[in-house]
């Protein structure tokens, strides 16, 4: 069995297609037709079937592909992890974050690191934890901060708790305060129009999970967007929203109320694959990462774990 060989098994699943699968990997459909057929016989079955042009995985295709997926993966995240052990003078970072830290926490980590690393490419994704922990199962990431599931991530993942952060009201500075006290309890959501997130995002689902626990069914002013756009339906007046307190350290048109104890709070965590080799790059941006957190003065409402 050969990792080209592999390679080849992998093209034909994903495609269906020996024609299609040949034409991507740049080889003659003989040639490919010829390996996959050394490697059926090395293994001692047919990996799929092929019937009036159709093709699909046989029961040992199925339980062969997995395991070729991580061989494969494996195999390019070492060819690339000793590339970019040399003096880190090449090579990229592939760094996933939600929009609330993509507007707080990650551009002082990015500046520190690509001082140092002055050669290195960063290629950052902003989207929501479930998009971010699917890209890293995808390979499609190497590293992705995250909130951290109350389930706990993948076992395919391992995550690294780095912070532990206070959801507030964000209203804006213009207009009257949410309410005279202190504080809020998520009960006094029912009375305050919500300027509410997309489907999917998590902080919309945290939200409307506190909500159903108090027993209170929120009113929407504004529904859908991410971060930076509730931020400024809530700057405008729309309505309140309930947002991770971070982000409102450069907003100086909205105000922060604390929710009353227990309030409801996040575990932010840096997520990478736990069966691959970390690339030299991505471990040194870690690195990085990990030492900012550990030197930098925390905000409001935010502490270590």
């Amino acid at each position: 069995m050969q990792l080209q060989q592999l390679r080849y098994f992998l093209a034909v699943a994903r495609t269906r297609h020996f024609t299609q699968a040949a034409e991507l990997l740049g080889v003659g459909q003989p040639t490919l037709s010829k390996q996959i057929h050394t490697l059926e016989r090395s293994l001692g079955g047919p990996l799929f079937d092929r019937v009036r042009g159709a093709v699909a995985l046989t029961a040992a295709g199925e339980a062969l592909l997995p395991l070729a997926e991580r061989v494969v993966a494996d195999a390019e995240a070492a060819r690339d992890a000793v590339r970019d052990v040399v003096g880190l003078r090449r090579g990229e970072v592939r760094l996933g974050a939600t929009p609330s830290l993509c507007a707080s926490l990650v551009p002082g980590v990015l500046h520190r690191f690509r001082t140092a690393h002055p050669a290195i490419g960063l290629v950052v994704t902003e989207g929501g934890s479930a998009d971010l922990i699917a890209g890293l199962l995808d390979h499609r990431l190497d590293l992705a901060l995250i909130v951290a599931p109350d389930e706990g991530v993948d076992p395919d993942l391992s995550a690294t708790p780095l912070l532990r952060e206070s959801l507030v009201v964000a209203s804006a500075v213009a207009g009257p305060p949410p309410t005279e006290q202190a504080e809020m309890t998520v009960a006094d959501l029912a009375s305050t129009p919500l300027v509410m997130f997309r489907p999917g995002y998590t902080l919309r689902e945290v939200t409307l999970e506190a909500c159903r626990r108090a027993g209170v069914t929120p009113r929407f002013a504004v529904e859908g967007g991410e971060m930076d756009a509730v931020l400024a339906f809530v700057e405008a007046g729309l309505g309140v929203a309930v947002v991770p307190s971070m982000v409102l350290r450069n907003r100086p048109l909205l105000r922060a109320t604390p929710l009353a104890p227990p309030g409801l709070r996040r575990t932010i965590a840096l997520a990478h694959r736990s069966r691959s080799v970390l690339p030299h790059a991505a471990a040194a941006l870690r690195a990085t990462l990990l030492d900012h957190l550990a030197t930098a003065p925390l905000p409001r409402g935010v502490r270590r774990p």
